[in-house]
């Protein structure tokens, strides 16, 4: 349970990587999203000249738009001598050009400000103490004023629709910013350290305002926190309450409709969180880690619910989720253990990975069926969970999808199903009941291994793989019959299983693997098939009670320890031309 719950917690730490994969396209490397079908500019260290970034890129048969320029993207590029960037950027970094030649050559700056198509990139020390961001940039660099000493007041204009990540981060004698009304967004830190943060009296109660928007807190924060302000609170910057301790209780006003990302991450004591109707979206991690949150009720007009908003909150109650949510985001409610009752909206397209992972109390789950997509451990770890029914527009289980839900009895697969994960179903102690669809062509690996109470599984003639340790330590399994299309039995596929008693080979079956039945104490005889040419290492090895095998004329090979102390196996005779590996036969009879 331990290397699951790592597994678990690793997955859902790399979130925003998961679906994303590199791709180069016309000499510029990109990280492509195949969710949101977007396309971020990566690092790129060996740049030069001058680039042309394009609105979309197409890769493969699939087209993606162009949103964003990573962290550090260009660094160090001396050789870059200009770029033109998309009107589809959502976002850049000012590190993306540290060290470039755009960067480095002067003539590129003007007042103080680096610009590249209507983006304000960087500023330095030569700029106005009071800066007036013009009307027509259309957006504002990630740090693009970080740690300018010159600059005291900035007004932003009203074309700009987000204050980034540490743009003002080390101002220090920033004393004074307009914020427009049509900021929808202030990233992490946007002003720690600069001059308004550092002045007490812009503080109240233990809150930073700017024009109604919350920027910060810190521990003068009240264990119970009622919004008040003589301008309404309209926005909330991302992390701006996490990590108050002492916060127990907060009632979000009707004039915000967004909860930001991390917006109350890890507040250790919050028990409470009233959130009204006009909230629209949850951002990711939002509330990371409270383990004290028991109520947090989303509001039935919720559009959007981001990766990880619950993760780890262990003591939360229930929740009702908006039907107007389609997809389930990735860790949404991880380790939630106290959650028992959750109803799915009855139109969601996905659950992503880990969604439910290590919900123990969660007692039942019905997915409806408009869901086309599981992702990785979705259901990992439910061990309240007795039966679950997967929906028909799921053609492939994933990896761990049930992995130690120990309650599960029973598992309906859908017609159509092509493949079932790798150790999906690995760990489903109680586990008696699973119908393996007439469309299935592979059984992953370990995907029943320890499922203690499966006696028996209908391995449908389509199943052309069955995985190393596929039914691995099924104790109670008692019979088996390899499907007709099944080639090659790989390693340990049949291993510990104590109680399998009569083993039916198909006629085509050329290999048995590694280990295939090793251990399987109550098997007490089997016939070879002709078409057998290879028994792999300790294949049967300390089947105790086999006592007849009828090895047909083909074989070629028994390898190592294949029949190792099987000590109710008489030792056969065979034709010379059989090669026979070492202790093949070691402690059966003479």
């Amino acid at each position: 349970m331990k290397r699951f719950f790592l597994s678990c917690l690793m997955a859902a730490m790399t979130i925003p990587t998961l679906f994303a994969m590199d791709a180069q396209y016309q000499d510029v490397r990109y990280t492509l999203d195949d969710i949101r079908m977007t396309a971020e500019v990566a690092v790129n260290t060996q740049a030069s000249g001058e680039l042309l970034i394009p609105e979309t890129i197409v890769v493969g048969q699939d087209s993606y738009t162009v949103v964003s320029v990573a962290d550090k993207a260009f660094k160090g590029c001396k050789n870059l001598t200009a770029i033109v960037l998309p009107k589809t950027i959502e976002r850049v970094y000012r590190s993306a050009f540290d060290g470039t030649g755009i960067m480095l050559n002067k003539t590129n700056w003007t007042e103080g400000c680096l610009w590249i198509d209507s983006i304000l990139i960087a500023t330095d020390k030569t700029i106005k103490p009071r800066f007036v961001v013009p009307e027509g940039t259309r957006l504002i660099a990630a740090g693009a004023f970080q740690g300018n000493k010159a600059i005291q007041r900035v007004d932003l204009p009203t074309c700009i629709a987000r204050i980034d990540h540490e743009t003002f981060r080390d101002c220090k004698n920033l004393q004074k910013i307009v914020i427009p009304a049509t900021i929808s967004s202030i990233g992490e830190d946007a002003f720690t350290g600069c001059g308004i943060y550092a002045n007490e009296k812009k503080w109240k109660s233990g809150v930073l305002i700017i024009d109604g928007c919350i920027v910060a807190t810190n521990d003068e924060l009240p264990a119970k926190y009622i919004f008040k302000s003589k301008v309404p609170i309209r926005l909330i910057a991302e992390r701006a309450f996490a990590n108050r301790k002492n916060l127990k209780s907060v009632t979000i006003p009707t004039s915000i409709s967004v909860i930001p990302t991390a917006a109350f991450y890890q507040c250790d004591n919050l028990t409470e969180v009233v959130i009204p109707e006009t909230v629209r979206e949850v951002g990711n991690f939002a509330f990371y880690k409270c383990g004290l949150l028991r109520s947090a009720k989303l509001p039935s007009t919720l559009e959007h619910l981001g990766m990880g908003a619950f993760y780890g909150c262990t003591n939360l109650k229930e929740q009702v989720l908006s039907n107007k949510l389609d997809v389930l985001a990735q860790g949404t409610f991880f380790m939630c253990r106290g959650l028992k009752q959750l109803t799915l909206p009855a139109h969601i397209k996905r659950i992503d990975n880990g969604v439910f992972a290590g919900c123990s109390g969660l007692e039942e789950i019905k997915i409806p069926q408009s869901v086309t997509f599981i992702g990785e451990q979705a259901f990992a770890g439910c061990s309240a969970i007795r039966e679950i029914t997967i929906p028909a527009g799921i053609a492939s289980l994933p990896k761990q999808m049930c992995q130690a839900c120990s309650h599960l009895y029973r598992a309906n697969l859908p017609e159509g199903l092509y493949a079932i994960g790798d150790e999906a179903f690995e760990g489903c102690l109680a586990l008696e009941k699973v119908n393996i669809p007439k469309s299935t062509f592979r059984i992953g690996v370990r995907a029943f291994r320890n499922c203690q109470q499966l006696r028996g599984v209908m391995l449908v003639d389509h199943i052309h793989m069955i995985e190393e340790g596929a039914f691995m330590e099924c104790k109670m399994m008692e019979e088996v019959a390899l499907p007709a299309s099944l080639k090659t039995l790989h390693k340990a596929a049949f291993a510990q299983c104590l109680s399998l008693q009569r083993v039916t080979l198909n006629k085509d079956l050329k290999e048995i693997g590694e280990g295939a039945f090793c251990q399987c104490r109550s098997l007490r005889e089997i016939e070879l098939n002709d078409s057998l040419q290879v028994i792999g290492e300790n294949a049967f090895i300390e089947c105790k009670n086999l006592r007849r095998v009828s090895f047909p004329a083909g074989l070629k090979k028994i390898s190592a320890g294949a029949f190792q102390d099987c000590e109710s196996l008489r030792q056969p005779l065979f034709p010379a031309n059989i090669e026979i590996g070492k202790n093949a036969f070691k402690g059966c009879r003479k």
